[in-house]
């Protein structure tokens, strides 16, 4: 069977990217259609498959609040834990030297600063870290160049050094965004390490972070020590906890919705391995980096690429590895309800175009020969099945047990049609357990804002009330958006997410 795909996908390489680009949108349009026309054509068939999806939905949630549990409390832990005590331990730690990489295009200079201000109380010491600037010629020259001697002017002489690279303007096969110009700013970087011989590639480690993210003063301790501990280090990707909780307070109750719980979902990933996927912000030795030629720039998305580029390239070998440190991040914001509303929306699009990759993965899998068959299997189903699930849970467990006794009255009178109904609630009830312990979670892992009207901290807690209002505008929708974009070949480009500093506006 294997032999056969193999042949077809290096036979007919366009005919078959596009027939994956397809099966995304295919398989969720498929799905959330099924109650609509089963009902009326297999009624019974559409009551059993709404049973059988809401007790998977009830593990789903169950497995995923018990892991936010758990990573709620090693994320405290982790924090107040004394990385550099165990860093001590290693002779040769002051040789290790991280890396960051910050993609950026347009963002009031504030936004660095403070992303850079806490690169420098790293409990690990700024001079073991080197900031990477990676800027868009496409902003400007004079903004560049501004931006530039303000950050030189602050933060010069404060790491072991500062780095500023300028992504070109429309090079031939690349894409706008993130993943090309980190891949220009990596690439240039190590035309310049090649000049300093006092640094040395096996011993650093590079990181892509989004620029506004602030990484708590633990974070850069503990993946020292995780590096240098590790005899497979140039196997592995380090991933922390991304919460948006900089500026969760100031943004609407909807949109502060659906970034309380993505905080918490992104929280709950780090105790759970076999869904494990860098995201974002995260690390990986550079060494492996240069190993794989760095991100690749044809591409949106490149968290899940990075990942499976190197996995693949690797045979298999590569792993990520929990960080259970919070990575502070800005929920999009912007001035008034419907423009943070909008940007909101466009940052979940962006996410589900996630799917994009799954050609890619698709093909790897099938072409691949040297990655454990059960590993790399479980590994690109669980990917697939998230991707693929993105727009249709909603649907299913929102609407899906009122379609075959509404649509087809004869159905509506027999036993599991007048049932189905009491069935589906009471188990999607059951998933109310979890919900309430994946609040608490976020209640307790939010940082404290002491300014904050009494009513608004009476009221947190009742905010998830607007959850099924918030999943079909935040999840549903722009998950089937970009589906569908991508099924009938209308790609994405990349679109800058407006947020807010302040009284400032940036682009990311």
């Amino acid at each position: 069977m294997f032999v056969f795909l193999r042949k077809l996908i290096k036979k007919y390489p366009r005919a078959s990217q596009r027939a994956l680009e397809i099966l995304p949108g295919f398989t969720s349009w498929t799905f959330i259609l099924f109650p609509v026309w089963g009902s009326i054509l297999w009624p019974i068939g559409v009551a059993y498959f709404i049973i059988a999806f809401n007790v998977y939905w009830l593990y789903r949630s169950t497995t995923l609040a018990w892991a936010g549990v758990m990573s709620y409390y090693r994320i405290k832990a982790w924090e107040k834990y004394d990385w550099m005590g165990d860093v001590f331990g290693f002779a040769d730690w002051k040789e290790v030297k991280h890396v960051i990489v910050l993609p950026t295009y347009n963002e009031p200079v504030e936004i660095l600063e403070r992303t850079l201000h806490a690169l420098e109380k790293q409990t690990i010491g700024p001079k073991q870290i080197i900031p990477i600037i990676a800027m868009e010629e496409r902003a400007g020259v004079e903004i560049n160049a501004e931006r530039e001697k303000n950050l030189r002017k602050k933060f010069g002489g404060k790491f072991a050094s500062l780095f500023f690279t300028y992504h070109p303007i429309n090079l031939i096969g690349e894409v706008i965004g993130k993943s090309s110009n980190a891949s220009w700013a990596g690439k240039e970087f190590k035309k310049e390490l090649s000049k300093r011989k006092e640094w040395n590639m096996d011993k650093m480690t590079i990181s892509s972070v989004d620029c506004d993210v602030s990484l708590h003063p633990n974070h850069l301790a503990a993946i020292t020590y995780m590096f240098l501990d590790d005899p497979n280090r140039y196997r592995k990707i380090w991933q922390g906890a991304i919460v948006f909780y900089n500026n969760i307070e100031r943004i609407p109750w909807p949109m502060r919705v659906f970034n309380r719980m993505s905080s918490v979902i992104n929280m709950a990933q780090l105790s759970r391995p076999d869904r494990l996927i860098n995201f974002s912000t995260y690390t990986l030795s550079l060494k492996l980096m240069d190993e794989i030629n760095y991100w690749d720039t044809d591409v949106i998305p490149e968290d899940y690429r990075i990942f499976f580029k190197t996995y693949f390239a690797t045979g298999g070998e590569v792993e990520v590895e929990p960080i259970f440190i919070s990575v502070s991040a800005d929920a999009a914001e912007a001035n008034g309800f419907w423009s943070t509303y909008t940007n909101t929306y466009e940052q979940a699009k962006r996410w589900a175009w996630g799917a994009s990759d799954d050609a890619y993965i698709i093909k790897e899998f099938i072409l691949d020969e040297k990655a454990p068959f059960w590993d790399k299997t479980i590994r690109v189903f669980k990917v697939i099945e998230d991707h693929f699930m993105w727009p249709v849970n909603w649907f299913i467990i929102t609407v899906g047990a009122n379609m075959p006794p509404l649509l087809n009255p004869t159905f509506s009178r027999t036993v599991i049609g007048r049932t189905l109904p009491q069935v589906s609630s009471a188990i999607l009830t059951l998933s109310l357990i979890s919900l309430a312990a994946m609040v608490l979670i976020d209640l307790k892992a939010r940082p404290k804002v002491t300014s904050l009207p009494v009513w608004r901290k009476i009221m947190a807690p009742f905010e998830f009330v607007l959850l099924p209002v918030v999943g079909f505008f935040f999840s549903a929708l722009p998950g089937l958006d970009a589906h569908t974009r991508l099924m009938m070949g209308r790609y994405m480009e990349y679109r800058v997410t407006e947020k807010s500093f302040g009284g400032a506006h940036k682009n990311k």
